[in-house]
C-alpha cells in the first residue's frame, strides 16, 4: 500500500468514527434532556402521591371517628326492635280495650 492509500483509509475510518461520535453525541444530549424532563415529572408525581397518601390517612381517621361501628349498629338495632315491640304490645292492648268498649256499649243499649 502506498502512503496515499493509507491516508485515504485512515481518513475514511476517521470520517466514519467522527460521524458515529456525532450521532452518539446527539443521542446522548437528547437522553439527558429527557432525563431532566422525567425528573421533574417524577418529583411532581411523588408530590401528588404524598398528598394523596396524607388525604387518605385523614379520611380514614375521619371515617373511624364519625361513622358507626358494627357493635354500635347492633346496639341501636336492638333498641329499635325493643321500641317496635313496645308499640306492638300497646297496639295489642288497644285492640282488647276497643273490644271491651264495644261490649259495654252493646250491653247498655239492651238494658
Amino acid at each position: 500500500m502506498t502512503p496515499e492509500e493509507i491516508m485515504k483509509a485512515v481518513l475514511f475510518f476517521l470520517t466514519v468514527a467522527g460521524a458515529g461520535w456525532g450521532i452518539w453525541w446527539r443521542i446522548d444530549s437528547r437522553v439527558k434532556e429527557a432525563d431532566k424532563a422525567t425528573d421533574g415529572r417524577i418529583k411532581a408525581a411523588e408530590g401528588k402521591a404524598d398528598k394523596a397518601t396524607t388525604d387518605l390517612a385523614a379520611h380514614k381517621l375521619h371515617a373511624a371517628e364519625t361513622f358507626a361501628t358494627k357493635a354500635g349498629m347492633q346496639e341501636q338495632t336492638a333498641q329499635l326492635l325493643r321500641a317496635i315491640e313496645g308499640v306492638g304490645n300497646r297496639i295489642d292492648g288497644l285492640h282488647e280495650r276497643l273490644d271491651r268498649a264495644f261490649e259495654r256499649t252493646t250491653r247498655t243499649t239492651r238494658a
